[in-house]
């Protein structure tokens, strides 16, 4: 999916498995992004602006997230076990009932 298109895409629930959106612009194109419930295991999402995007329940094991812009994501019930998040920005993201990358639950935003 790379320098793929998403203007105005709805992608709640969709299966991204393995995709790769490294340096998508997508605050140009989806912004804030609906990924409820999407499947993004193993997604390359570096550089990826996902300010205030709706991240909630989304599965993203494996996924890279290094260096994507995550400021006020709502992370809620998201799976990150063994996501990579370097230099990600998270300013204000809202984790509740959240699986970090090292297993632990981060319940900071319930």
């Amino acid at each position: 999916m790379r320098g793929a298109d998403l203007e105005n895409a709805r992608l709640g629930e969709a299966n991204l498995s393995g995709s790769n959106l490294s340096d998508l612009e997508m605050e140009k194109r989806i912004l804030p992004a609906n990924l409820k419930s999407a499947n993004l295991t193993k997604s390359a999402m570096t550089r990826a602006h996902l300010r205030e995007a709706d991240l909630s329940s989304a599965n993203l094991p494996q996924a890279n997230l290094s260096r994507a812009n995550l400021q006020g994501a709502n992370l809620t019930g998201a799976d990150l076990t063994g996501a990579t998040l370097d230099g990600a920005r998270l300013d204000d993201a809202k984790f509740c009932k959240t699986v970090m990358p090292d297993g632990a639950t981060n319940d900071s935003g319930c």
